[in-house]
């Protein structure tokens, strides 16, 4: 059996799929049989990423406690992938997406010095990675929508490889009255689409609790207001796993429209309780586990089409039945144990 190191990286009291992939990842390679330990490197503050690739580069992962190999590192996202191993295998959660993919929409905010300072910094970082991801074992992504990132920025090639639900007590209570939403709530979650969808008249008198917490809970709060949604919005904060399974158990259906999401484990997971998921065409690894029609609904993001969506999952509950149990289908064929399979070398 194999000594593996999982190496991801986070800024301080940081919460997010990226540490709950990389916990599940140790959990199941150890009851596989294997040896395996999280190590967490820096994410420093923006600016600051120079120091936090190096701090990565000089951790030593080729040594366990006692002296013992480490035969092989499994590493997650920027910059924990700078680490060095000779059995290197890369399972990309994400780069730094302000350098890539969201490179337009976060220069468009900056100086003419500051852009030409981001510039400099974002070459320099892609000529990096382009180094550290080129020395890699094997390369795999989360999903398709990561995978063409990695082609259109660099030319890397890699292979997708779903992370599989966490492990949770999921079961399903009831088709509730109410949709669920849960996630961190900052601007590419698009929350905001989510209550302007329910203040369409076609999404008259229904409710959604959403779940999370982050740097756009007052503006939503806000607009909540705006929108007289008052009495049918509820934002219930963080949630532990006992009053996320809860929710996902008895709500109705699980919405979730973000904007190029990685992957999002809400879809797996709302799979796993038998409920739908509405999602829209440009919400990335979402987009890529929805199958329109069949285990939930594939939107244009619009808050009519969301709307739209919804309205027919409220209305008819042995539809929201028939969506749940095709998503169920596929989420419990995604195992932990053949992923693990695929990345040990």
């Amino acid at each position: 059996m194999a000594i593996v190191a999982v190496v991801t990286s986070s800024p301080p009291f940081a919460e997010g799929g990226h540490l709950v992939m990389a916990r599940e990842l140790v959990r199941a390679l150890n009851e596989e049989g294997h040896h395996a330990g999280l190590v967490v490197t820096p994410q420093n503050r923006f600016g600051q990423q120079a120091s936090a690739y190096f701090a990565a580069w000089c951790t030593d992962v080729q040594m366990a406690h006692e002296e013992r190999k480490v035969d092989q590192v499994i590493s997650l996202r920027f910059p924990g992938y700078a680490v060095q191993h000779p059995n290197h295998v890369l399972w990309l959660n994400h780069r730094m997406r302000e350098y890539y993919d969201l490179w337009d929409q976060f220069s468009s905010h900056l100086s003419w010095k500051g852009k030409l300072k981001e510039r400099t910094r974002r070459a320099i970082i892609h000529r990096v990675d382009h180094h550290l991801l080129g020395r890699m074992k094997r390369r795999f992504v989360i999903s398709g929508t990561v995978q063409a990132r990695l082609r259109r920025f660099g030319g890397i090639q890699s292979d997708v490889l779903y992370p599989p639900p966490p492990q949770r007590d999921y079961r399903n209570d009831t088709y509730g009255d109410y949709l669920f939403g849960v996630s961190r709530l900052s601007p590419l979650k698009r929350f905001d689409l989510v209550l302007r969808a329910l203040a369409e008249p076609r999404a008259a008198s229904i409710k959604c609790v959403i779940a999370g917490e982050g740097a756009e809970i007052e503006s939503l709060r806000r607009l909540r207001s705006h929108l007289e949604l008052d009495q049918r919005v509820q934002f219930v904060g963080r949630l532990d796993e006992a009053g996320l399974v809860h929710h996902l158990a008895r709500c109705r259906a699980v919405i979730f429209p973000p904007f190029n999401e990685d992957y999002g484990f809400v879809t797996v997971e709302a799979f796993m309780c038998g409920k739908p998921v509405i999602t829209c065409t440009d919400s990335g690894g979402p987009a890529e586990l929805v199958r329109d029609g069949e285990n939930g609904y594939v939107t244009a993001p619009t808050s009519e089409s969301l709307a739209v969506a919804m309205r027919h999952l409220i209305d008819d509950r042995n539809l929201a039945i028939r969506m749940g149990e095709a998503g169920r289908a596929l989420a419990t064929g995604m195992t932990w144990s053949g992923a693990i399979r695929k990345l040990l070398l």
